[in-house]
């Protein structure tokens, strides 16, 4: 199967030496289910490989940035910018979408703007220009799309885990966890809506609550927790 890969490769900021690299890095594990030629083809490997070279950049760069912050600090920060829907924004600026292969199925269900299919994705071309290149012009990449993540991750309020956050926050000033329950749930079943509060209870100080809602327990815990950092005006990343 031909493709001209020029305008992504612009996209990329990168040319390939080896057009085979990037072609494959963009080959998704269901697009050999329908042929033959690519059954034992995808782009895990060079995933396995970019991840890793992801994750060395991004922890040299922190190091080396951010001196007066501890490792539990660093590896929060790591962990936030190098998940899923980090990479995912960044595959969809690069319009990654466009140009994987994948099965008939994935395309129906809407795989070429899958949070998973894109991050994934990324990591594999970040591997596939490993290869073709160094790890100085693979290290170039990362930071062209994703420095600016670390710079701002304090404020960027989708990729923060405020129900970390808060627990931290709760456990060193009132030597408590913060307590989640359900409060209502709306709609059938296929279109469930869950109200959660959460609640900072040490049994002394005035008790500390917010509510959140989300289409499951989990966003509805994250957006109640959100609520209560902001009632509680909790500083995010102090260290940095």
């Amino acid at each position: 199967m031909k493709r001209n890969y020029l305008d992504f490769e612009k996209n990329l900021g990168y040319s390939f030496k080896n057009k085979e690299l990037l072609k494959n890095s963009l080959i998704h594990r269901s697009f050999g289910n329908e042929h033959r030629r690519y059954k034992k083809i995808s782009n895990e490997r060079l995933e396995l490989l970019g991840d890793a070279v992801l994750d060395l950049v991004v922890t040299e760069y922190l190091y080396k940035s951010y001196a007066n912050s501890t490792e539990g600090d660093l590896a929060k920060v790591k962990s936030m910018v190098v998940s899923e829907p980090v990479l995912a924004g960044i595959s969809k600026k690069l319009e990654v979408g466009k140009y994987l292969l994948l099965s008939r199925g994935e395309e129906l269900t809407g795989g070429r703007e899958r949070s998973s299919i894109l991050g994934d994705a990324f990591e594999a071309i970040l591997g596939a220009i490993y290869m073709d290149s160094n790890f100085e012009t693979a290290k170039e990449f990362v930071l062209t799309h994703i420095k600016d993540s670390i710079d701002h991750v304090d404020s960027n309020e989708e990729i923060l885990d405020f129900k970390t956050i808060l627990q931290e926050y709760s456990q060193k000033n009132y030597r408590v966890i913060p307590e989640y329950s359900v409060i209502n749930e709306i709609g059938p079943d296929h279109q469930k809506i869950f109200e959660i509060e959460v609640k900072i209870d040490n049994g002394i100080d005035e008790e500390k609550s917010d509510r959140g809602t989300g289409k499951n327990k989990k966003t509805a815990e994250q957006a109640a927790a959100k609520s209560l950092c902001k009632k509680l005006g909790v500083k995010i990343h102090e260290a940095l």
